[in-house]
């Protein structure tokens, strides 16, 4: 963290600070803007933090859900006034403007010091300050040795706490991805000993499905699942008339993915949704063939190497088809994606 003292140096002093994550943010996403909005008011900082899109329902217990500004539900020139007015801009669990939709170009723009947090590959270097660690498990991570490092891990708390574990423990799987590292487990003990509930966590994020959801779940197992095991891979493919039937909401079909990726034999997994505007897809993989290199080739997407995001303008069947005439191409690494 060669930048930390540069930081330290930068929060000596009140300030207006904005925080902003991902489009459609997930429980790391906003776990680690409110962990670290949370941190920053205590050090007497005015906080706001603005996503570009609304979150799942399963997130709003998170400490300072109630205080988020949701840029798609508010008037555009609030927004890029919040913008233009923040002395510091954190940036976290992205790193391309891109992926903040319209917002990008107002922060790109913005006088503000920037600053991004991130665990993805290949950052965009549009930031002054930069806490980028691909090898780290979650951006919650990153935030919490950012604290430490700056010597207030005293000031965690259990909201905040709660806020950075939510993160952890969702972009490691429950713990369970080659990303859990020793630093993630350290960290939990510590967050274990303030106080923070992991089992409540726990439930409040996976036990907490409507009916709708999980008969969506049932109907996309039984109808939609496509396996080829030619190549190592299984996927589904959504239409926008079946989310519809469903009544689909934000987060409805998260970790939906996983499951054709835990189907034995198979290292490619695919989730291929008609979201109206676009195709939206999530790749995952084990082993060694790279879902972040796939769609950064084929559908202007990237992420880490074995869980990935892609979209696609083009029709929901056009995509299922480019997507299928691609996979004789990766056959070879497919087949051989797990021989260490």
């Amino acid at each position: 963290m060669h930048d930390i003292n540069a930081l330290k140096e930068l929060l000596k002093e009140p300030k207006e600070v904005l925080i902003t994550t991902h489009h459609k943010p997930d429980a790391d996403a906003l776990g680690s803007s409110l962990g670290l909005a949370g941190y920053l008011k205590k050090k007497g900082h005015h906080v706001t933090v603005i996503t570009p899109s609304d979150y799942p329902n399963f997130l709003n217990w998170m400490h300072g859900n109630s205080e988020v500004i949701v840029y798609s539900e508010h008037n555009d020139a609030l927004v890029q006034r919040l913008i233009q007015e923040s002395q510091m801009i954190f940036c976290l669990d992205f790193n391309t403007l891109s992926r903040i939709n319209e917002m990008g170009e107002y922060i790109r723009q913005a006088s503000g010091t920037k600053v991004l947090v991130d665990h993805h590959l290949q950052p965009e270097n549009f930031a002054d300050l930069s806490f980028s660690n691909t090898s780290a498990a979650a951006t919650a991570e990153i935030v919490y040795d950012m604290i430490k490092a700056m010597g207030d891990a005293d000031l965690i708390d259990t909201e905040i706490g709660e806020c950075l574990y939510a993160g952890i423990m969702t972009d490691t799987g429950s713990f369970r991805h080659p990303s859990t590292s020793k630093n993630v487990h350290l960290i939990i003990a510590d967050l274990l000993q303030i106080g923070v509930e992991t089992s409540k966590i726990h439930r409040l994020i996976y036990d907490s499905s409507s009916e709708l959801r999980l008969r969506f779940l049932g109907y996309a197992l039984k109808e939609k699942l496509v396996v080829l095991p030619e190549y190592r891979t299984a996927y589904f493919a959504i239409t926008a008339d079946e989310l519809k039937a469903y009544d689909s909401k934000t987060g409805d079909t998260e970790g939906l993915v996983n499951y054709a990726l835990s189907i034995e034999g198979i290292v490619f997994a695919a989730l291929i949704i008609d979201r109206t505007q676009a195709v939206k897809m999530s790749f995952r993989s084990v082993g060694d063939f790279s879902v972040n290199d796939f769609a950064r080739e084929h559908f202007n997407g990237g992420g880490h190497k074995n869980a990935a995001g892609g979209m696609s303008i083009d029709t929901l069947e056009n995509t299922v088809a480019r997507f299928e005439s691609l996979l004789p191409l990766y056959k070879d690494q497919l087949q051989h994606a797990t021989d260490k």
